[in-house]
């Protein structure tokens, strides 16, 4: 994978976890949507699998969590301190954890789909979607 490469490159430690993807996805919803009814999850398509196919990223693109967008997201993202923390995908269970990420930056994801990071305690993400009008996104909680 490339991006594990660019991370290696940049004396990231990197440990893959190639079945940690849904276990992520949900604890990434119970932090970052659990505000929202399940009936409200339904009707922004987070559980979608066929017009908008289910992304958990739509709590920012209908406006349900606060967040930064764009270039505000990608330097709130860029001054993060980053120690432990995750990057998973909207659509595979592939997953890594990775460690003294500091370099670690949003243009290291320019090959990315769907791909969301978050620390380790669940307490930031940063989000980045396959649509050009909708993010990057960062929040925290």
């Amino acid at each position: 994978m490339e991006l594990v490469d660019i991370l290696k490159n940049k004396k990231v430690k990197v440990t893959e976890i190639p079945k940690w993807g849904a276990y992520l996805r949900q604890q990434w919803e119970s932090k970052f949507a659990n505000h929202i009814s399940h009936e409200e999850k339904k009707s922004i398509y987070l559980y979608d699998d066929r017009i908008a196919c289910g992304y958990l990223w739509h709590v920012f693109s209908w406006e349900k969590r606060d967040y930064l967008k764009e270039e505000k997201a990608e330097k709130e993202f860029n001054n993060e301190l980053k120690n432990t923390f995750y990057v998973f995908y909207q659509h595979s269970d592939y997953a890594l954890i990775l460690e003294n990420a500091s370099r670690f930056t949003a243009d290291d994801l320019s090959n990315e789909e769907d791909v969301y990071v978050v620390d380790k305690e669940l307490n930031w993400t940063y989000v980045k979607t396959h649509e050009i009008e909708c993010g990057p996104y960062f929040s925290r909680l």
